[in-house]
């Protein structure tokens, strides 16, 4: 019946910044780790290095969710948005569960650090990454929701890479660092996962948590000459924008204008929410509907 459409590539800079930004700084902290003798630096480059993938990766696909709706895709390419979510939780998944690893082998056989080095290396880590955490924090869909969690996991071991520099020059000791790390890539880990759940839930077309159907449904029996409505269904596209189907019976009809009266009322309260796309069959009183009989009322 209708269709909502919003516009904008803020996303796809915002992404592009934080790609660009997190691949050169993942050349630079390998090369820095080796010069300072930090196996953590070096661990976390690789970690990086997957984050850059994952970046590339959401960027491209934010790119090309943009497409206009086509006869493979009709509701759009929004979804491919949702499909670089799920990529980038996983892939934070595995890097986390590596930096866990070496966490641990670095506990089991301690090594000395630069912590001189570190401490300069840790202070351009936090400001880097920091400054793409932040272009990215706003975002609303999950794509750009899980970056930040891979941006904000960067902060915050370069953050404690910093602390344990400050304490290394002063008090040598090289259990700190890897007790530090697993703290906050357990933390992470569990944040990740709880986005991961999320996004499983929406590619499976839960139903948005935004979205509450009651009110919707409630506004809709308002309209006078509404009788009923069943076969209600919604989900969304990539987080962010919604898709909604209904079927209305309407009762006191008999004459066109007033079922045109009755779709503008529709219209109106569909205005008032995110729906990318939403779709309402109307019903005569006496007419009959295949779906209720089909498979009972929705």
């Amino acid at each position: 019946m209708g269709h909502h459409h919003h516009h904008g590539d803020t996303s796809e800079k915002n992404l592009r910044t934080a790609f660009f930004l997190n691949l050169a700084f993942t050349v630079l902290e390998f090369f820095g780790g080796i010069w300072v003798n930090s196996v953590a630096i070096i661990s976390d480059a690789i970690h990086d290095l997957g984050d850059s993938i994952s970046l590339g990766t959401s960027w491209y696909l934010q790119r090309y969710s943009k497409k206009s709706p086509s006869k493979t895709f009709s509701f759009g390419y929004r979804r491919f948005s949702l499909l670089g979510a799920l990529i980038n939780a996983l892939i934070l998944i595995l890097g986390s569960v590596f930096v866990i690893r070496e966490a641990i082998l670095r506990i089991l056989s301690p090594e000395a650090s630069n912590a001189q080095g570190m401490f300069f290396f840790a202070l351009l880590g936090v400001a880097v990454n920091g400054y793409a955490a932040w272009k990215l924090h706003g975002g609303k869909t999950l794509n750009e929701k899980v970056i930040t969690w891979h941006l904000l996991e960067d902060v915050l071991g370069w953050a404690a890479v910093l602390l344990v520099s400050v304490i290394l020059l002063f008090f040598p000791n090289p259990y700190l660092d890897p007790a530090l790390s697993l703290l906050i890539t357990s933390y992470i880990l569990w944040n990740v996962g709880k986005r991961l759940k999320e996004t499983l839930f929406l590619f499976l077309q839960g139903h948005p948590l935004d979205i509450d159907q009651s009110e919707i449904e409630q506004k809709i029996l308002q309209i006078p000459q509404v009788q009923s409505i069943h076969h209600t269904h919604i989900w969304s596209l990539d987080g962010e924008h919604h898709v909604f189907t209904t079927h209305v019976r309407l009762r006191a009809i008999s004459e066109i204008d007033k079922i045109q009266k009755v779709k503008s009322d529709l219209k109106r309260i569909m205005k008032q929410y995110p729906f990318e796309h939403y779709t309402i069959e109307t019903e005569l009183e006496n007419e009959e509907c295949l779906l209720i009989n089909q498979k009972g009322k929705a």
